[in-house]
C-alpha cells in the first residue's frame, strides 16, 4: 500500500489506484483443484492444436485398424487434460503413440501422421 501511495503521491487516490489495479491484473487459468495454471505459449498451443487435428483424422479413418484409432483417441484425451502441464501431456501422448507407430498393421499414411504428431510434440517443454 505504501508503494502505491508513493507512486500516486496522494493518499486519497490510493483507493482509486487499487480499484484500477484489480482491473488490469490478469486472471490465471485455474485447475479443478484450484491451483493456478499459466496460459499456454502460442507456439505450444498451436502444436497441440495441430496434433489434435491430425490425431482426429486418424481416429476417424476407417482404413486404420481399431487399436490405432483407439490410441489416437487416447492421445487426444491426454492432450486435452488441463490438470497436467503441457510438457507432461505432450510426453504422455508421445508414449501412447509409440506402440501404434511400430505396429506392422499400421497403414503408411497413418504412421506418417503419427510421426508428424510426435515431431510437433517433442519440443514442448515447461
Amino acid at each position: 500500500m505504501e508503494k502505491t501511495s508513493e507512486l500516486v503521491g496522494l493518499d486519497e487516490n490510493v483507493d482509486m489506484v487499487n480499484s484500477c489495479e484489480s482491473l488490469v491484473v490478469r486472471t490465471p487459468f485455474v485447475r479443478k483443484d484450484h491451483s493456478e495454471v499459466s496460459p499456454l505459449d502460442p507456439e505450444t498451443q498451436k502444436s497441440i492444436d495441430q496434433s489434435k487435428h491430425l490425431l482426429k483424422q486418424i481416429s476417424e479413418d476407417s482404413s486404420v485398424p481399431r487399436n490405432i484409432r483407439r490410441a489416437a483417441n487416447e492421445a487426444i484425451a491426454v492432450l486435452e487434460n488441463d490438470a497436467d502441464s503441457p510438457a507432461v501431456r505432450a510426453q504422455n501422448a508421445i508414449s501412447i503413440l509409440d506402440e501404434p507407430s511400430q505396429d506392422p498393421n499400421c497403414p503408411n499414411h497413418a504412421r506418417t501422421k503419427i510421426w508428424h504428431v510426435s515431431s510437433l510434440l517433442e519440443p514442448i517443454r515447461d
